[in-house]
């Protein structure tokens, strides 16, 4: 179909380009939404099992958010990130209420890719060493810096495709299964992977790292759990060595693990906190940074740093009703239906055997879906990039029978992340549903 833009005749349908384009996938336009579920232009309804893109914890229509939004519009729309707002600094001395207690500062960013990177220039400056460390297989954003701190390939490669930051380097995670260190127990798997990260501290040079960058429960490359005692040991090296921890919370942050922070579920108190997300459920585009005291006096010293649109008051208006939703029922909500969220899709992994590993915590799991007779994956997205994945065709499944979910990174995986507003029935709905998708792919 032609469309006329500005005298340019235009062979596309719209003007607008998507993140993550495919020009291979069928385009789906969503114009409304209620509570867990979501509708597109043709009234289909869909349950919103990954909260769109791991952001709607509140559901998408929570009228507490919406009528902080319109007050704060009606107030005054936009204040320079330089100038003071009564709604900016009221969402900050939240923020640092509802975190660990050491947390005294709150420097507010737009994305999560670019509180990350505001959280590693803090590091960098206050330490005068110029090395972050992340882990293989995880997920910081795709801005230039963040791209270089994520340990996920596809990402990476795309944004160092012409040009890359220095000072990123990586250790192994620690994960259970598939895991590169030989372990007999959780308990053991948690010191090997620890150690390694102290071979790698000791190998870079301790004086050269000036923080250690980790999601406390991995997102979107795979929702697994730290094992046990890993954390803590984690907080120990980075004390021992004089280095930054800083939790990325982007996707765990505000309840989505069961706690308001997902690091407080591991109870480690890091040096820094980012956020985005979640912290207005995804109703206006926020992030930031919340510091501990140590790192807040450095800040305070000065920083030529800024954005436009940091701390937007709209945005700020909607994440101080967003957070108090969240501590008046909705993380409570969280802590009651996880386990039947886990129980569902415990027997789910009973009954497929190509289902092969369940693993998360709160409302944020993983599917792991593997050759039961290889022990790999049917297609591994990041070497095999033209064979038909059979885990694509379960999402389709799925959104066929009016359930979205989508696939992590590598894609051998299957994301689970569902609005905090969902209920039991709607759990078992949609596990239903998976449980159809798995039956018509694998039979």
């Amino acid at each position: 179909m032609s469309n006329n833009i500005g005298g340019f005749e235009s062979t596309h349908e719209s003007a607008c380009i998507s993140h993550w384009h495919d020009p291979e996938s069928d385009e789906f336009v969503i114009t409304d939404g209620n509570g867990a579920y979501i509708y597109d232009e043709d009234g289909n309804e869909y349950l919103d099992l990954i909260s769109s893109l791991y952001c709607t914890n509140a559901g998408h229509s929570n009228q507490h958010i919406i009528d902080a939004c319109n007050a704060q519009l009606q107030a005054v729309p936009y204040v320079s990130s330089s100038q003071g707002n009564d709604s900016r600094t009221a969402l900050a001395d939240k923020l640092a209420t509802v975190a660990p207690e050491s947390f005294t500062d709150v420097v507010f960013s737009v994305s999560g890719s670019e509180a990350n990177e505001l959280a590693v220039q803090f590091a960098r400056k206050a330490k005068d060493a110029p090395k972050v460390l992340t882990r293989w297989r995880s997920y910081h954003g795709s801005t230039y810096g963040a791209g270089a701190l994520t340990g996920e390939p596809g990402t990476r490669n795309a944004v160092e495709s012409h040009a890359t930051a220095t000072g990123a380097v990586k250790f192994l995670p620690p994960v259970a299964h598939n895991s590169p260190f030989d372990a007999d127990s959780p308990e053991e798997l948690g010191e090997k992977a620890a150690s390694h990260v102290e071979y790698v501290i000791r190998n870079e040079g301790p004086d050269s790292i000036a923080a250690l960058l980790i999601e406390p429960v991995a997102g979107s490359s795979g929702g697994y759990p730290a094992p046990p005692g890993y954390f803590e040991r984690l907080r120990e090296l980075c004390d021992m060595y004089d280095i930054f921890l800083i939790a990325d919370e982007v996707i765990t942050g505000f309840g989505r693990c069961g706690e308001m922070f997902g690091i407080q579920t591991e109870n480690v108190e890091p040096d820094m906190i980012t956020f985005a997300k979640g912290v207005t459920s995804g109703y206006a585009p926020l992030a930031g940074v919340i510091m501990s005291d140590t790192v807040g006096e450095h800040v305070r010293e000065g920083t030529n740093l800024g954005q436009t649109f940091a701390g937007h008051p709209v945005a700020c208006a909607a994440g101080l009703a967003a957070v108090e939703e969240y501590e008046d029922h909705l993380i409570d909500d969280v802590q009651k239906r996880a386990p039947v969220l886990e129980r569902e899709l415990r027997s789910l992994e009973e009954k497929h055997d190509v289902i092969t590993d369940v693993r998360g915590r709160g409302f944020l799991w993983t599917i792991v879906v593997e050759n039961p007779r290889t022990g790999e994956p049917f297609v591994d997205s990041v070497t095999e990039t033209d064979v038909e994945n059979p885990v694509h065709a379960v999402v389709d499944h799925a959104k066929e029978h009016g359930v979205l979910l989508t696939t992590g990174r590598p894609e051998y995986q299957l994301m689970l992340c569902p609005p905090f507003c969902i209920d039991e029935d709607e759990i078992r709905t949609a596990v239903e549903t998976l449980d159809s998708a798995f039956e018509d792919v694998f039979r």
